[in-house]
């Protein structure tokens, strides 16, 4: 059943979600409706619903990520040494 209240808070789901696609952010969309005197409660309720509404059309992600590693050699970590030794090599 669709009441007064759901539609009204979908109406600024529908807002947030057209706005949001211009680049605008959350906050900055918070400020203004505040501004225009919706209550807070109300944009918390419509944030939620558009992100849950974008969560449901976002694709799902099938590949898993690639982890890549590298061995450094011994030669290639020249700070293993102390300094007594870096020094001793140095004038001896």
């Amino acid at each position: 059943m669709v009441t007064r209240e759901t539609d009204y808070i979908q109406q600024l789901a529908n807002y947030i979600k057209k706005n949001l696609s211009k680049g605008y952010t959350l906050d900055s969309l918070k400020t203004a409706l505040e501004h225009q005197g919706y209550s807070r409660t109300s944009i918390d309720r419509a944030i939620k619903l558009s992100n849950e509404q974008l969560a449901k059309q976002a694709p799902e992600i099938k590949e898993k990520p690639i982890i890549k590693y590298e061995v450094v050699s011994k030669t290639e970590e020249p700070f293993k040494k102390s300094i007594w030794q870096r020094i001793k090599k140095l004038f001896g």
